[in-house]
Order: C-alpha cells, then sequence, then structure tokens
C-alpha cells in the first residue's frame, strides 16, 4: 500500500515537471500552467534558503493541490466504505489521504533524478478526459502512464493515475477493502496516521 502511494507521489511529482508535448490540447495546456508554478518555485534562489523549507514546500503543496482531486480520489479508494462513514470521518479520511501524498510528492521533488514524461494525446468525453502518456526514466525505459481527469466549472482535476495498466485508486481500493475487512476501517486510519508520522519525521531530520 504504502509503496503504491510512494510511486503516486512519483508520478505526480513527474507530471508537473516535465515539458514534452506530442499533441497538446486543453487538458494538457491546463497541466502545463502547474508546470510553469512549480518550475518557477524550485528556481526561486530566496525560496531555496534552508529558512524558507517550510515555505517552500507549502507552495509546492498548494500548487499541486490545483491539479489533483485528492478528494474524489479518497472517496473512490474507499468506495463501498465511503458509504458508511460519518461525515466526520470523511473529512478527516480526505485529509489524512491528502497530507500524505502531498508529503510523499515534496519529498520526491526534492530528490528528482531527471525523469521525463511525454505527452502523447488527451480525449475528451464530456466532463471526463484521459491524458496518455509515458514516462522515460534515466535508463531510458518506457512506462505507460494514463491520467483521468473529470472537469469542475473550467477545471480539469487528476482523479486517477493508471500505470501500465493497472490503476492506482483501484490498487488502494483493493488494499483499503482487504485492511477493512479483516481488521477495520479504525485500523487503516491507524496505518495511515503510522506513515504520516514516519513521513513527517523524514521532514524535520531534513
Amino acid at each position: 500500500m504504502f509503496r503504491m502511494i510512494a510511486i503516486t507521489a512519483a508520478l505526480i511529482f513527474s507530471i508537473l515537471l516535465c515539458v514534452n508535448y506530442a499533441d497538446a490540447g486543453e487538458v494538457i495546456d491546463q497541466l502545463s500552467v502547474s508546470i510553469d508554478k512549480v518550475i518557477d518555485i524550485l528556481k526561486n534562489k530566496e525560496l531555496k534558503k534552508s529558512e524558507n523549507t517550510a515555505k517552500r514546500r507549502s507552495m509546492l503543496r498548494k500548487t499541486i493541490s490545483e491539479s489533483f482531486a485528492f478528494d474524489e480520489m479518497a472517496k473512490r479508494s474507499l468506495a463501498t466504505h465511503w458509504r458508511s462513514r460519518t461525515e466526520t470521518e470523511k473529512r478527516e479520511f480526505v485529509l489524512l489521504f491528502t497530507d500524505l501524498l502531498e508529503r510523499s510528492y515534496v519529498n520526491k521533488i526534492e530528490s528528482y533524478s531527471d525523469e521525463k514524461i511525454i505527452y502523447l494525446n488527451e480525449n475528451i468525453e464530456g466532463e471526463y478526459a484521459v491524458v496518455k502518456t509515458k514516462m522515460l526514466t534515466t535508463k531510458n525505459v518506457e512506462i505507460p502512464v494514463d491520467y483521468k481527469l473529470f472537469k469542475s466549472g473550467s477545471k480539469w482535476h487528476v482523479y486517477d493515475v493508471v500505470i501500465e495498466g493497472v490503476g492506482l485508486v483501484n490498487n488502494y481500493r483493493t488494499q483499503f477493502n482487504k485492511i477493512i475487512r479483516t481488521s477495520s476501517y479504525q485500523d487503516l486510519v491507524k496505518r495511515l496516521q503510522s506513515k504520516q508520522d514516519e513521513i513527517m519525521y523524514d521532514e524535520k531530520s531534513k
């Protein structure tokens, strides 16, 4: 489960830093706005100073949240278990899930190793779209990655990432469901909180 969280963060990171378009369109154009924002933050000499670490990370998290619908990811990951949660539990789970992915993302972005994303094309059907890409690793290995998005107002938001045919939301759903059924929802939350504490500790030790 936690490996998939790390993979998600790495891919979120990749899509925001790479500017290689094969067939740009409306959806890809919007994602490029986030790319520019992230690059500006990373290149800002003032923000690179150690005393501005917290500010820099906060700005990066804000930027990623503008493109990714973590609340929708969280809801889809819990699937049928979402309906049985109280409103308070739903809010708390979304916050925990979002915090985990955003913190993982920031950790990845600070150890960038020059992965590349090539945007192949986009397919829009009503309020939903799929952006097909391939990730090129530093060893020139190509990995197909599709991004699923929905439109809210005039904005497109990523709600799932499919890596080599395996959807991250479906992967989370399977693992979350297994933990809840073999143990409890409370145990799932405790495991996620434990991972959250681990990441926060790593941040402070850097």
